[in-house]
Parts: C-alpha cells; sequence; structure tokens
C-alpha cells in the first residue's frame, strides 16, 4: 500500500489495496512500511458513509468551511455567515457543525457556551441559538471549556461520524461544517463520510497576505484531488478603518494581489472580502449577535454580499 504521500500513480503494481481479504498479507506487502496498519484495519467499506447518508437525507446543502492556515478566521467566518444565512431568511434553517476536535470555537462564538447537548430516541440534539439557527460542537461535551482533547486521528474520526450520523437535525437548508486548518485527518474523514451525502462544496477563508495564500493553494489542490466542489473563497480582514480618523489601512498587505487575484489564477469562484473590525472580535468573544445588532456596518454589508454569492452557487447546477 502506498503512504499518504505518495503518487497514485506509485502504488506498487501488486497491492491488494486496503479492502481486500489480503490487505497487509500479501507478498507484495513485505516491507511496506503500512503492512501492519492494513492487516488490521477493518475491511470493506465503512458502514458509517451509509448511516451518514441516511441521516443527512433532510439537509439540502452541505457546505465544509476550509482554511489552510490557523488564525485566518476561519471560525468567525463560519459563525458570521451562519447568522447571516439565518437572519436573512427566517424560513430557513441552518446549522453550525464544529468538526475543529481540538480546537472547539463555535459555542463561544455563537453565545452558547454553558449550554448542554440532550440525547433522545432519534439522537443528540443541537444546541438552538436561535429559532432557526442551531449548533453542535464536542465543546458541548467537556466538563470545562479549559479542557484539552489529546486524541489520535482515529477517536477524531469516530468523534465526527457520531456528529454526521448520530445528531438529530431534523430539515436544513444549510448544514456548515467548521473544519480545522490544513489538510489532515479531520477533512479525510468528512470528505469521506459525507462521499455519498451529496457534500454541496466548500468555502474556503484566508487573508490577503501570500504566505495564508500559499496554504489556500493546497487547500484549493486538496479539494480538487478529492473530487469536493469549491463553492468560493471568502477574504477576511481584507482592509482595517480606523474608528477614529477613518483612514483605511491593509494590516495584511496583498502584495501579491490577494485572494481575487488568485482565483482569477486558479479558475476558483470569489465570494468577496471582509473588513478587518474590531467590532466583530468583540462581539464573537461575547457571544452576541453582530449580524442582528449592527445591521447597517460596512461589515455586515460586505457579509450579506457574501452569502448572497454563496446562495446563488448552492442553487446552480454547474459544477
Amino acid at each position: 500500500m502506498a503512504t499518504s504521500v505518495e503518487k497514485a500513480g506509485s502504488v506498487p503494481e501488486h497491492c491488494p489495496g486496503t479492502e481486500s481479504a489480503n490487505a497487509g498479507k500479501a507478498s507484495a506487502c513485505a516491507g511496506c512500511p503500512n503492512q501492519q496498519i492494513c492487516a488490521s484495519g477493518p475491511k470493506g467499506p465503512d458502514p458509517g458513509i451509509q448511516l451518514v447518508k441516511e441521516r443527512l437525507e433532510q439537509v439540502r446543502n452541505k457546505i465544509l468551511i476550509l482554511s489552510g492556515k490557523g488564525g485566518v478566521g476561519k471560525s468567525t467566518v463560519t459563525a458570521l455567515l451562519g447568522r447571516s444565512l439565518a437572519a436573512a431568511d427566517k424560513e430557513r434553517n441552518v446549522a453550525v457543525l464544529d468538526i475543529d476536535i481540538c480546537g472547539p470555537s463555535q459555542p463561544r462564538v455563537l453565545g452558547a457556551l454553558n449550554e448542554q447537548v440532550h440525547q433522545s430516541g432519534s439522537g443528540w440534539s443541537p444546541v438552538y441559538v436561535d429559532d432557526n439557527l442551531s449548533v453542535m460542537s464536542i465543546g458541548f461535551l467537556l466538563s470545562s471549556p479549559d479542557d484539552a482533547v489529546i486524541w489520535r486521528g482515529p477517536k477524531k474520526n469516530g468523534m465526527i461520524r457520531q456528529f454526521l450520523s448520530e445528531v438529530d437535525w431534523g430539515t436544513l437548508d444549510y448544514l456548515l461544517m467548521d473544519t480545522p486548518p490544513g489538510t489532515s485527518d479531520e477533512h479525510l474523514s468528512a470528505s469521506t463520510y459525507l462521499s455519498q451525502a451529496g457534500l454541496t462544496g466548500a468555502v474556503i477563508v484566508t487573508t490577503p497576505q501570500e504566505v495564508a495564500l500559499l496554504d489556500v493553494r493546497k487547500e484549493i489542490d486538496f479539494c480538487r484531488k478529492v473530487n469536493i466542489r469549491i463553492l468560493g473563497v471568502v477574504e477576511n480582514m481584507s482592509i482595517f478603518v480606523c474608528p477614529c480618523c477613518k483612514r483605511l489601512s491593509e494590516i495584511f498587505p496583498a502584495a501579491t494581489g490577494g485572494a481575487k487575484k488568485m482565483c482569477e489564477d486558479l479558475k476558483v469562484p470569489f465570494l468577496g472580502s471582509l473588513p478587518l473590525d474590531p467590532t466583530i472580535a468583540r462581539y464573537c468573544d461575547e457571544g452576541r449577535d453582530f449580524v442582528g445588532d449592527l445591521p447597517n456596518s460596512p461589515a455586515v454589508d460586505a457579509l450579506n454580499g457574501i452569502v448572497t454569492r454563496l446562495v446563488e452557487m448552492c442553487d446552480s447546477k454547474e459544477e
């Protein structure tokens, strides 16, 4: 079996494959660094894939929120998108699933930090932030917000499967999944479990500077390799407006043209830019509704434009 960093074309010619009964036992497996893993791993399709498909049948749009690098405001953007989608249409049911297992932020950002999850015969019940906005996170299952989640990959993957297959979401128009930075276990698990559940696509969050865009290009490559449709890129913290003198400043200078230029080069949809607003950070720390409390803010105006384009992309049948 080839390692995860090897190209598909470099898989040994006689490799039986991970789903074969001879995985890790065939003569071609001798000397392979993954021999023991293949020999002891489960064979055949993961039954969790079918469970997730059945559970999410009533969820119309399933969207992964990705970022190549940490610190670009991915969790904040996820929460803002959820609030804006829910506020724009009270008949629209929206949910946020926090699958950043080691760094769950959504309970605090959405103002549900001390809530508890209840379980019934139909599964876990998500926490409702508003009548048409709910959230689920491992943060609700910890005894303290300061508790560290020190898990290896398989346990994190199992938790993601539980969230996707055992939460009673009901009928949803949008399920936004807040993922950790990068392209690792959580992303592979989510894309695998959602492979037959009709994953709508991914929104990628970045900041304008090249060091962030470098990792976003890898995220775009990841999506293309695992056949995830890219709904668009959101450029966060694009410009700072001084609340005192109203002067515009580029805190993260777009030396190479920023996210918009990158999207043009890579032929990826550009959803829009969000300004750097200190009020957003304060509201998220306090779990308050920035979208509802400050509807005339330039940041909310930009956010509503992004949401409009996102809805259009979700409704579009173009691949």
